[in-house]
């Protein structure tokens, strides 16, 4: 059986943090900024964390 490869889509888009969660950035943010106000554009800038319902999933996507 091949190795896994490990899905280089979601690599670029989610890290893992050194307690194991999985951080992601907010959609939204990067175009059109003109448009949101101030509050709305400093929120989406920062990061989060992915839920704890789709976290095995992606753990898997990229082979952490």
């Amino acid at each position: 059986m091949p190795k896994m490869k490990s899905h280089r889509g979601a690599c670029k888009r989610f890290k893992t943090t050194a307690s194991g969660r999985v951080k992601r950035e907010k959609m939204n943010g990067s175009h059109n900024l003109e448009k949101k106000n101030r509050k709305r554009t400093r929120r989406l800038h920062q990061s989060t964390l992915v839920d704890k319902a789709q976290e095995k999933q992606i753990k898997r996507m990229i082979l952490s």
